[in-house]
């Protein structure tokens, strides 16, 4: 038998589009095992400290183009939780636009006052959403999902 090169070994697929293909097979019930403890985690001391309570009840959907990802938050008792309803808004944009947003690479009011993000619906609850999140000084690129996001961008360059 001869051996395998390891330059003759297949490129795994890109994150991106490995998400984009993977994502919409993925049932709601996984998504929220692996999604919600990771935000209510990242966000414990605002939950706690009811900074996100005007999100009793209330549905925002964060449309990630580029990756063909859409969630639907809502709070209920303290805690964020994926929803199968649409968003009373919807944040929409690219990966990398989210990513500066979260990690506060980029001012966020430049991201939509360039429209690289977007809000539809319910502009008024999607600008509520916006201000809690720019409020957060250290943005969420610490802990867990700060290593997430990390992993992912780096993942993600490499395929250009």
């Amino acid at each position: 038998m001869l051996p395998l090169s390891l330059s003759r070994l297949p490129r795994p697929p890109a994150p991106t589009r490995l998400i984009r293909a993977i994502d919409p097979r993925v049932p709601l019930a996984v998504k929220r095992q692996l999604i919600e403890p990771l935000l209510n985690r990242t966000f414990a001391e605002p939950l706690a400290e009811g900074e996100f309570d005007v999100l009793e009840g209330r549905r925002i959907s964060l449309h990630i183009e580029d990756l063909g990802v859409a969630l639907t938050l809502t709070l209920d008792a303290e805690r964020f939780r994926l929803s199968p309803e649409a968003g009373e808004a919807t944040i929409r944009g690219g990966w990398r636009e989210f990513l500066c947003l979260a990690t506060r690479r980029e001012d966020p009011d430049a991201l939509f006052f360039q429209r690289r993000l977007v809000i539809e619906g319910d502009t008024e609850l999607g600008l509520m959403v916006k201000n809690l999140l720019d409020s957060r000084e250290e943005g969420l690129a610490q802990g867990r999902l700060g290593e997430w996001l990390a992993r992912f961008e780096r993942m993600a360059r490499q395929e250009r």
